[in-house]
């Protein structure tokens, strides 16, 4: 709670993962993927709840087993491969309609821990900005990337002056996926959380790992095991 405002914790894994099958339950470091992030929001100290938002009974079966509600099964249409990211968190903003705030934790950020969950929601407070989400600098610069035109012409992809030092770039920052925080009218009515207003908490690169492949699965794994 944020004074007398309620904030929800929604955790959206539906179970048509594709680069990754059934990875919201795959095991990782001895705990399904989604236990992760069940623990890290039960343990902010500003969440009054942590809902799953899932279409699938074996998804749902293993939330509630670490102990994240489940007050509704997600609409089928609501968990398709071309599902907009919003549209199922204004569904269960829909359901659960009597928060002040809201944060996205996707399943996929398992080194995301409740004091980044905490400290997001506290630079959006201190800014007195409506959304704040998590980002991280990039281990390559977008200024030394490039696009392929015919014939593998190579075309920059920010057109600058050559730079040759990292250390003379200019910072850039990627979103990492981990935290989204907003006030849930605004989100509502911008039905996005990267709207006009929205300010960044930026995490270190090392909890800003995000589970996409086989390969990420593995070294979160590993680095998971190490930490305990």
């Amino acid at each position: 709670m944020i004074g007398t405002k309620r904030v929800l914790a929604v955790i959206p894994a539906r179970g048509g993962s594709k680069g990754v099958p059934r990875k919201n339950i795959r095991e990782l470091a001895g705990k399904p993927l989604i236990a992760w992030s069940i623990e890290a929001a039960t343990k902010s100290k500003y969440v009054d709840r942590v809902i799953l938002s899932s279409e699938d009974d074996e998804i749902i079966q293993t939330a509630q087993t670490w102990g994240c509600d489940v007050p509704f099964v997600r609409p089928a249409e609501l968990a398709a491969d071309d599902t907009p990211g919003i549209d199922p968190i204004l569904h269960a903003l829909e359901q659960q309609p009597d928060y002040d705030y809201v944060v996205l934790l996707q399943p996929t950020s398992p080194l995301r821990t409740s004091a980044d969950i905490d400290a997001t929601i506290e630079q959006m407070l201190s800014a007195k900005a409506p959304c704040c989400v998590t980002v991280t600098e990039p281990s390559k610069s977008p200024y030394w990337m490039y696009t392929l035109q015919a014939n593998n012409r190579l075309q920059p992809l920010i057109q600058q002056p050559l730079v040759t030092r990292r250390q003379d770039l200019p910072k850039a920052f990627a979103l990492n996926g981990a935290v989204y925080v907003a006030e849930t009218q605004w989100l509502k009515e911008t039905k996005s959380f990267l709207a006009e207003g929205a300010i960044a908490h930026v995490m270190p690169s090392e909890r800003s790992f995000d589970i996409d492949t086989e390969l990420d699965l593995f070294l979160a794994d590993a680095i998971l095991k190490q930490y305990k």
